[in-house]
């Protein structure tokens, strides 16, 4: 098994990597009859690809998307859709310095010790690259979901920097090149990495992704819970180090009745008086919003000079030339938003195959 996959009735495959002629996916499972073009995908790529600001790596990908299969006259068919991403910036001599040398953080020295081979090009398959495959079936995913779920992230603080959150302002952050929601944080957040990337530096991110208009019942039980799948999926984005749903981890800290989402009714149906559990309980979607926050590490590709060794053993130092971000969690937000969308439109599928419509 390569696992290279990801969900069960609505699934997707990756392939391709950095610096090779193309990416893609083949997205399986997705219903018939469903309007889908490539300016439906390519909307959300824009928002993912690189060279949109100074705070990004510069490489200038217009990461155009090309439907191969699986959609005729507008419509989904029914069958895989196969998409295609070509790589047009590629430059593989930034990378040569690195070619027997492990870059500590970053996937080297594992992917020799599993596969005894490696592409030392951008690092490959394990590249940040990888994941606008992921944003491509999620746009599709979000056409499953229908308009009236709607999925939004933004980025909550890097590195040491966190927002105000009585600031917090959905409306602020398409207008700022961090996907920040606290418009006074976000000023602060320019001079700060600035100083981060002169440096040589690279500093980490949370992200924080929601999805409002999800129903009571998405999800099942023990081995099936839509909370551990969403986990999962968050957790497969590269450079990811650790997922929180709802309060998470600060929930270990509360007692009880703090932690406790207290429900009253309104308009005929439960109204939760607060949503610690980040919108699902035992596994299942409980009709609240679903809210998650993903911690995404440091760049590991930098030009400060770090202790690392070669594939001879050899104690060196290795600094990392070519153009990355140094802050790489900023381009993340569409992916995490990307992963709750199709591990949403996986679960609806579920539901509806075992409950009916």
């Amino acid at each position: 098994m390569s696992h290279n996959s990801f969900g069960h009735l609505f699934r997707f495959t990756t392939w391709g990597e950095s610096h090779g002629p193309a990416i893609g996916c083949v997205v399986d499972g997705c219903p018939p009859r469903i309007p889908l073009t490539e300016a439906d995908i390519q909307t959300f790529l824009d928002q993912r690809r690189p060279g949109t600001s100074r705070f990004v790596t510069q490489r200038n990908e217009p990461d155009a998307v090309k439907i191969l299969s699986g959609v005729f006259e507008g419509q989904t068919t029914g069958t895989p859709i196969s998409l295609l991403i070509e790589n047009t910036d590629q430059r593989s001599r930034d990378y040569s310095e690195i070619k027997d040398r492990y870059r500590p953080g970053h996937a080297d020295l594992t992917y020799d010790a599993k596969y005894g081979i490696r592409d030392y090009r951008g690092g490959g398959r394990s590249s940040a690259r990888e994941t606008a495959n992921r944003v491509a079936a999620g746009a599709i995913a979000r056409k499953v979901l229908g308009d009236g779920i709607e999925i939004r992230g933004a980025v909550v603080s890097i590195g040491d920097q966190k927002i105000d959150a009585s600031n917090w302002d959905w409306d602020t952050v398409p207008q700022n090149p961090f996907w920040c929601p606290d418009a006074e944080a976000a000023k602060d957040w320019e001079s700060y990495l600035d100083s981060v990337r002169k440096d040589g530096n690279s500093v980490g991110a949370i992200i924080h992704v929601e999805a409002t208009g999800v129903p009571a019942g998405w999800g099942a039980p023990v081995y099936g819970k839509l909370d551990s799948d969403l986990a999962m999926g968050l957790m497969s984005i590269n450079a990811a180090k650790g997922v929180e749903i709802g309060a998470g981890f600060e929930a270990a800290r509360w007692s009880g009745t703090q932690n406790a989402d207290e429900i009253r009714m309104k308009d005929g149906a439960p109204d939760f008086l607060s949503n610690h559990s980040g919108g699902i309980l035992g596994g299942i979607s409980n009709g609240d919003t679903v809210t998650a926050r993903l911690a995404i590490k440091p760049t590991s590709s930098m030009l400060t000079k770090v202790k690392s060794i070669d594939a001879k053993g050899q104690e060196i130092d290795v600094r990392t030339k070519g153009r990355h971000d140094p802050c790489v969690g900023i381009r993340a937000v569409p992916v995490a938003e990307a992963m709750m969308a199709v591990t949403l439109a996986d679960h609806m599928l579920r539901h509806r195959g075992q409950m009916g419509s």
